[in-house]
């Protein structure tokens, strides 16, 4: 049986929620709709759930949404994973600090030079660092509950958030492109039917 293990994106990300209807709110109860006619697991870390509610209202749908995706948090002090993946991080996350870090001092010259218009280049000086310090890079808690879930219940994780799945991908960890995913969840629905008759 699958185990789709949901990220925040897949709810909260405009070009893939889409798919399943045109604000959030029906995209999750579309979701329930079909997962229900699925023989599939699906989970979501509490911290996930939490953080989904604090960017949605769920009050109207989250009965039926927790019906069909259990809530689980992996079992953190249980779970063995390997130190490559520790050394490859920190690894990481200390290039992309040196990298901000050269960002910043270049902006921060050019301000030197255009006293001005220095709004304008906090603003892209911002923009520049978190691109380089986020983006491909495992930078939440949350991301890292799913990572985890999905190592521990051999899972397929269900994101757009580029560097979960990276990081998902060099731990062996199944995952798809979430643009796909109704599609995905149609054809299996479609096959469950077939070997129900």
């Amino acid at each position: 049986m699958k185990r789709f293990i949901l990220d925040t994106s897949l709810f909260t990300n405009p070009d893939v929620f889409a798919q399943f209807g045109p604000d959030a709110q029906q995209a999750i109860s579309a979701f329930t709709r079909l997962a229900c006619r699925v023989d599939a697991e699906f989970y979501m870390p509490g911290s996930v759930y939490e953080e989904l509610s604090k960017m949605k209202d769920l009050r109207e749908i989250a009965a039926d949404f927790e019906s069909v995706v259990g809530l689980r948090s992996p079992r953190k002090h249980d779970l063995t994973i390997p130190s490559e993946l520790l050394y490859e991080l920190i690894e990481e996350v200390r290039h992309r600090i040196d990298r901000g870090l050269r960002i910043a001092e270049e902006l921060a010259a050019e301000v030197a030079r255009k006293i001005e218009d220095h709004g304008q280049l906090i603003n892209k000086l911002r923009g520049r660092y978190r691109e380089t310090l986020r983006q491909g890079i495992l930078d939440s808690k949350e991301d890292v509950d799913v990572l985890l879930l999905a190592y521990e219940l051999d899972g397929i994780v269900v994101s757009a958030d580029e560097g979960l799945r990276k990081w998902a991908d060099k731990v062996g960890i199944k995952i798809l492109d979430p643009r796909h995913f109704r599609r995905i969840l149609e054809n299996l629905a479609d096959g469950f039917a077939r070997l129900s008759d």
